[in-house]
C-alpha cells in the first residue's frame, strides 16, 4: 500500500505522456517524508522522481516478493531502469538530464522503499561500475564503456571484496596484477560481487606486485580464468546475484587498465561517492517499513479497537518516523555539500553509519507493531526488516564508518 498525502497521483500513463514540470505537479509527498524536503528539489527534478516511482510501483513492486523468494534476478526490468535514467544520472556525456546529488539521493531512496534489491542492483551498474569508469576512466574508457552501461547495453559489476578483505581493503587486497609488456595477469579472488553473475563486465581492483599500489582493470567475465560463481542461501537481498570470483591467470590489456587508477585514493573517492547513496537508499528501506507497517495498524483490531489507536503503537510509528526524518535531514546536507564540492570521507561516512543504524532501528520497530505477521512475505515487513542486515554492513560497516569520522573529529587514526 502506498502511503502519500492527498494530492492527485502519478499514474504509469502520465510517466510517458507528461513532461518532468507536469509530474513535479502532480507527485505527491510521501507521508514519511513529515517536514517536505523534497521541496529542495528542482521542478524537473520532482518530475524524473515522479517517473522512478511510477515505474518502481506499478512494475517493481508487484514481483518484488516473487524474486526475493526465489532468490533470482528480474531481468527484464533492466530495459525500464534504463529509460527512467537509472544508470549514470551523475555522469554528463549520458545522463537525461543535468541533476544533483540530492536528486541522486531521492531516487535511491524510491528506489529503497519499494525494493532494496533492486536498488543494490541499480547502485552496483550505476553507482560502482561507472562511477570506477567516471572517476578512473581516460577519456577514451569513457567514450566506450559509460553509454553502454547507460543504457544497459553492458552489464557491470565491482570487484573490490575479498574473502579475507573486506574493511581493510586499502591495504589488505591480495589479488594481484603483474605487468607483462601491453598485458596485465590478474590472480586473486573476490567475494560478495553484486551483479557478478550475469555481468558483462567487472571492475577488479588488484595490487600491483611492481609498486604495491591498487590499480583498476575492466575484465570481460569470458576472459579465460575468469569464474563467477553464486552465493546461496542469502537471508537477505536474495534477488541479488552476488558471487564469488576467481582470477587465475586473467590476461587483460594495458587498454583495460583504468588510466587514473594509480592508488586506493581514486577507489575512495568512488566510495565516497556511493556511501551516501547508500545511506539515502537505507532511508528508502525504513520508509518502506514504516509504511507497512502504518497501514496494517489502521486496519488491524485487537481488544475491540485497531491497534493504530493504541499507546505503544503511536509511540512505535513516531520513533520510526523520528528516525526517517533525522536521516533524511543527514542526508539531505551531506548531498548538498557533494554537489557545493565540500563533501569529505567523514561526511558520507557519518551520513551511512547514521542511517543505516537508523534504518535497523526502524525496521525493528515496524516487524514488532506486525507481531507475527511481521515475519511473512505477504504482509510487507519481513522483507526489509531483512534486506536491511545486508544494508548496514556493506560499503563500510558502522564501525568503519565511525572510525572515518572518529579520525576527522579527533585527528587520530584508531583503526588498528
Amino acid at each position: 500500500m502506498t502511503l502519500q498525502t492527498d494530492i492527485t497521483s502519478v499514474d504509469q500513463h502520465s510517466v510517458h505522456s507528461t513532461g518532468a514540470e507536469d509530474l513535479s505537479r502532480t507527485l505527491p509527498y510521501l507521508t514519511a517524508d513529515f517536514y517536505r524536503f523534497q521541496d529542495q528539489l528542482s521542478d524537473e527534478e520532482r518530475g524524473h522522481i515522479g517517473r522512478v516511482r511510477a515505474f518502481f510501483e506499478s512494475e517493481v513492486a508487484p514481483i518484488a516478493n516473487e524474486y526475493w523468494a526465489k532468490a533470482e534476478f528480474p531481468m527484464h526490468l533492466v530495459p525500464g531502469l534504463a529509460r527512467i535514467g537509472a544508470f549514470g544520472p551523475f555522469v554528463p556525456e549520458v545522463r537525461q538530464f543535468e541533476n544533483t546529488a540530492v536528486y541522486r539521493g531521492w531516487a535511491a531512496l524510491e528506489m529503497g522503499r519499494i525494493d532494496a534489491g533492486i536498488a543494490t542492483f541499480v547502485g552496483v551498474q550505476s553507482g560502482l561500475a561507472m562511477g570506477s569508469i567516471d572517476v578512473g576512466g581516460s577519456p577514451q574508457q569513457r567514450a566506450e564503456w559509460l553509454p553502454k552501461l547507460a543504457s544497459a547495453e553492458v552489464l557491470g559489476a565491482f570487484g573490490l571484496t575479498e574473502p579475507l578483505s573486506g574493511s581493510d581493503s586499502a591495504r589488505g587486497l591480495r589479488t594481484t596484477a603483474r605487468r607483462e609488456g601491453d598485458t596485465w595477469v590478474l590472480n586473486g579472488a573476490k567475494r560478495w560481487i553484486g551483479n557478478a553473475t550475469f555481468a558483462d563486465i567487472v571492475i577488479v581492483y588488484a595490487k600491483d606486485v611492481a609498486d604495491g599500489q591498487v590499480k583498476g582493470f575492466i575484465v570481460d567475465t569470458t576472459t579465460p580464468g575468469f569464474t563467477a560463481t553464486k552465493i546461496e542461501d542469502k537471508i537477505a537481498l536474495r534477488s541479488v546475484q552476488n558471487a564469488d570470483i576467481t582470477l587465475t591467470d586473467v590476461r587483460v590489456p594495458e587498454s583495460m587498465r583504468l588510466q587514473r587508477i594509480r592508488s586506493f585514493r581514486e577507489v575512495a573517492v568512488v566510495l565516497r561517492l556511493t556511501r551516501c547513496e547508500v545511506a539515502w537508499q537505507a532511508v528508502g528501506v525504513a520508509i518502506g517499513a514504516y509504511e507497512a507497517a502504518l497501514a496494517y495498524a489502521q486496519e488491524r483490531e485487537q481488544f475491540g479497537k485497531r491497534i493504530v489507536a493504541h499507546q505503544l503503537i503511536q509511540d512505535l510509528l513516531v520513533r520510526s518516523l523520528s528516525n526517517i526524518t533525522a536521516s533524511i535531514a543527514i542526508c539531505s546536507r551531506a548531498s548538498a555539500m557533494q554537489d557545493a564540492g565540500e563533501q569529505g570521507d567523514e561526511h558520507s561516512a557519518l551520513a551511512k553509519a547514521f542511517a543505516t543504524s537508523r534504518m535497523r532501528e526502524t525496521v525493528g520497530y515496524a516487524r514488532e507493531i506486525m507481531g507475527g505477521n511481521g515475519i511473512v512475505l505477504d504482509k510487507g515487513v519481513a522483507r526489509f526488516f531483512a534486506d536491511a542486515e545486508a544494508i548496514y554492513s556493506y560499503e563500510g560497516t558502522r564501525e568503519m564508518n565511525t572510525l572515518i569520522v572518529g579520525r576527522a573529529i579527533t585527528g587520530e587514526a584508531a583503526f588498528v
